[in-house]
């Protein structure tokens, strides 16, 4: 698993507030919906048409991903340099000052109110390219409120903040490579692609292998959501298959009753079902249309 060094860049260039129609465009024609949607569209033919002429799926976000108008800022330009990490830096994956407590894969108990929203439980379990289970996995997420709001000091857009959710938990899978988080279903929001661009509700997930050089950072999608087909980030990854991993399905037996909806995901880390993540080397492939 490569070390990711894109979550951040990527967090904070969706967290600002919502595009001015006019100042925020430097006085450059206004990009709509509709002149990406257009876009989006014109590159999902070609790349159809290139199937039909024997082209390979793509199972991986292009690198630049011209809808996406920021992606050429979101991964390095120039060859990378190899590095011996610290000692200190391979082992321990852990953030905080303490071990993982259970207790933290419910975001919906951390503060002394409820929090507002739909309850939810997201599952699954953390595989390999051989369907084996990967025990021992620390898994953080991260989202926005019911609202569609992050608790960041980047994240302006008028929604409403909730005291008592903040949108951070962590587990560690259990020996069948399972997880579990009770949580609230996040909102969409704004962000500054081009005019009137919003982000489907998402959940971010993190995981660590052993070591802190191993992490990979990818999102969860919910089924259904009509804002799949304008989202250039979502759209960035241009085989269906590929995207559909990603979005999670709805579980009725995981779904407790009179309490909260279940979700299932399963998190592929290797191999050609492999969940696509942030920080993966695509190859010549990222680079066509």
């Amino acid at each position: 698993m490569p070390q990711d060094n894109t979550a951040q860049a990527l967090e904070s260039e969706e967290l600002v507030p919502p595009a001015e129609p006019h100042a925020a465009h430097d006085g450059k024609k206004v990009e709509t919906q509709a002149d990406l949607s257009a876009e989006i569209s014109a590159i999902g033919d070609r790349y159809a048409q290139a199937l039909k002429n024997g082209k390979r799926p793509e199972t991986m976000p292009r690198l630049d991903y011209a809808p996406y108008r920021s992606s050429i800022l979101r991964h390095p330009t120039k060859s990378l340099h190899h590095a011996d990490p610290e000692t200190i830096e391979l082992y321990s994956p852990a953030f905080g000052h303490q071990d993982v407590h259970a207790l933290e894969s419910d975001l919906t108990i951390q503060h002394n109110g409820e929090p507002q929203g739909e309850r939810i439980i997201v599952a699954g379990r953390v595989l390999d390219g051989d369907g084996r289970p990967v025990a021992g996995q620390l898994v953080e997420i991260w989202q926005a409120n019911a609202s569609g709001r992050y608790v960041h000091k980047r994240d302006q857009h008028p929604a409403p903040l909730d005291p008592n959710f903040t949108g951070v938990g962590r587990c560690i899978t259990g020996a069948d490579g399972s997880y579990s988080f009770t949580t609230i279903k996040p909102g969409a929001y704004p962000w500054k692609n081009h005019l009137n661009a919003w982000r489907p509700a998402h959940i971010h997930f993190s995981m660590f292998g052993s070591e802190f050089t191993q992490r990979i950072v990818t999102q969860m999608y919910f089924p259904g959501d009509q804002l799949f087909p304008l989202d250039p980030i979502y759209q960035s990854i241009v085989d269906q298959d590929a995207r559909d991993r990603l979005v999670a399905q709805y579980d009725h037996e995981l779904t407790s009753p009179e309490w909260a909806l279940g979700y299932k995901w399963d998190i592929i880390l290797t191999g050609s079902k492999r969940t696509w993540t942030e920080n993966e080397a695509y190859g010549d492939a990222g680079d066509e249309e």
